[in-house]
């Protein structure tokens, strides 16, 4: 049974943001207006300290809550439909995430498409990473997380850094997450479209091409959930059941367990794409870090 906060705020959300979303369609220049919307409507937890910060030329925000130490540290990428958002529009996730975690959180800004296609963003992922190794932090001491675009490209970062042989974080989460890129073909964009009162399967299908870009559409880096995932570190999944993009985070649990990698995964009854942001209101989502954060510390040094 859903709370009567997750209930009332769905309707907010139908009612405000989703026509918002709508009027602003596929034009990217549009969506981006919204980054203001959403950064007005955040409330940061009080005592939370933000500072930028530059990792290897990529900008970035330090997340941290007032009691959280800095002995570890989360990479947060942040989601957008990977043309839009920005470590301002997700303060209050990662103020939430690092009190849960009692970790540092760096948001990273990374570029966007559709002037900085696949793989730019997975790149300055990459650096960042490895800017956070250099700067002392170990591997058993760090943490890759990321929501919706922000969590696919959280997978193709673990995965390039697999396959060059670098050492991965201890654990990675991921809320609602893309994880593939070219297909949009999981059963959850017709059985979830009607109750997904956000995104919209026509909206996928327009914005993902910005990402993908040029390049060959069989590359194996745009549709992750395909590939093996051998290797990777122990995994957090957590979506709602009410989002079109349901299929991915169930298909990406299975893959990984197929490859016998240590997965947790929650599909939250009624909840919608990334509702994991509302968690000022919303219990369901005060939940869901508190167990992300559970599974994560368990396997963090």
């Amino acid at each position: 049974m859903p709370s009567l906060r997750s209930r009332l705020l769905r309707i907010m959300i139908k009612y405000i943001l989703g026509p918002k979303l709508e009027r602003a369609g596929s034009s990217v220049p549009e969506l981006r207006k919204l980054d203001a919307f959403i950064i007005k409507n955040q409330k940061i937890p009080k005592g939370t300290d933000i500072s930028a910060v530059v990792a290897e030329g990529i900008a970035g925000e330090w997340v941290r809550a007032p009691a959280a130490g800095t002995e570890r540290a989360i990479l947060y990428l942040h989601g957008g439909a990977f043309v839009m958002g920005s470590p301002a529009t997700h303060r209050e996730l990662a103020a939430r995430l690092s009190a849960a975690m009692s970790a540092r959180v760096l948001v990273l800004d990374y570029r966007l498409a559709p002037e900085h296609p696949f793989p730019a963003a997975m790149q300055d992922a990459i650096s960042a990473y490895r800017w956070l190794l250099d700067t002392g932090y170990t591997e058993q001491n760090l943490i890759l997380g990321g929501d919706s675009a922000g969590g696919g490209l959280a997978l193709q970062t673990l995965l390039a850094l697999r396959d060059e042989g670098s050492p991965l974080p201890a654990a990675a989460f991921f809320l609602s997450p893309v994880t593939d890129m070219v297909r949009l073909d999981g059963e959850s964009y017709s059985t979830r479209a009607h109750l997904d009162p956000i995104a919209s399967p026509e909206t996928h299908r327009i914005i993902m091409p910005h990402y993908v870009g040029e390049n060959a559409p069989d590359t194996p880096l745009l549709s992750p959930v395909n590939m093996d995932l051998s290797g990777l570190p122990p995994l957090c999944i957590h979506v709602g059941d009410h989002e079109v993009l349901l299929s991915d985070s169930v298909r990406f649990a299975e893959r990984a367990r197929a490859c016998h990698v240590d997965v947790e995964f929650k599909a939250w009854p009624t909840m919608w794409h990334v509702f994991q942001a509302n968690a000022r209101f919303v219990p369901e989502a005060r939940q869901s870090i508190d167990e992300i954060a559970r599974f994560v510390l368990h396997h963090v040094a």
